[in-house]
């Protein structure tokens, strides 16, 4: 055997030993990735359950959280007619001292005022800074004032102290109501005993009129009656000074001729 000869049998067997080699270590981690259970693929991810389940429960927690903020925002939007905190804390900032310094200038513009009693209500605009400013006042004086750029929220606020309006002014317009029911009552039994009084003095004229009248007429009958004595006598008078001249004429003619 030449020596060209010999150098092939070489390099053929350690070809034969490379390719055994390399199909037991291809057979070994198969066996592994059987008894792993992943079979991995090119171009394949496969998430861990431990991951899957973490994702999920993020995704949940998100959708719980995302539907508690939507729950929220209706209940605040619902409760329309109450102050946030902040809001509460404005009158003590200054906005009451801050408006009746601009009440005074021409910058404000009323846009709506309601009155109840001497409790009132107002919303006036700032426009150059696009402003609100919304006040409950009681006879002119500023009691609350809410500051908000929110047009809708100004809205609100001027809607909720109106109802405040109606609710503090009802005792007021009671006492009012109740005060003008007693003056008039009172007028009207003055009214009443002035009347009583006119009656009553008419009344007393008219029995000192009749006691008068009933006098009168007593003596007016007792005239008349005394007037019928005395013109029966006066008759009786005439009748016998009548007989007495017939009697004198009588005697007076006779003696003389007749015709």
């Amino acid at each position: 055997m030449d020596r060209k000869s010999k150098v092939r049998e070489i390099a053929l067997a350690a070809f034969i030993a490379l390719g055994a080699a390399q199909g037991v270590n291809a057979q070994a981690l198969q066996d592994s990735g059987a008894s792993a259970g992943v079979v991995s693929q090119p171009g394949t991810t496969t998430a861990l359950p431990g991951t899957a389940q973490t994702a999920q429960t993020a995704q949940t927690a998100q959708t719980a959280q995302t539907a508690q903020t939507a729950q929220t925002a209706q209940t605040a939007q619902a409760e329309t007619s109450a102050l946030t905190p902040d809001e509460n804390r404005q009158s003590a900032a200054g906005n009451v001292a801050e408006l009746q310094q601009m009440i005074h200038g021409s910058d404000l513009s009323e846009l709506r005022t309601t009155y109840n009693g001497s409790y009132g209500a107002s919303m006036l605009f700032y426009g150059k800074e696009m402003t609100y400013y919304v006040a409950l006042f009681q006879q002119k004086n500023f009691w609350r004032v809410i500051k908000t750029q929110d047009a809708t929220r100004a809205d609100l606020i001027y809607k909720d102290f109106v109802r405040q309006t109606v609710q503090l002014s009802d005792v007021e317009i009671r006492r009012t109501q109740l005060e003008a029911q007693k003056a008039f009552t009172q007028r009207m039994i003055a009214l009443s005993q002035d009347r009583a009084s006119r009656l009553q003095a008419d009344l007393d004229v008219a029995r000192q009129q009749q006691s008068i009248v009933a006098t009168q007429q007593q003596e007016k009958r007792a005239e008349a009656t005394a007037l019928a004595q005395q013109k029966l006598a006066a008759q009786d008078q005439l009748r016998v000074a009548q007989r007495q001249v017939r009697e004198l004429q009588r005697q007076l003619e006779s003696g003389l001729p007749t015709h």
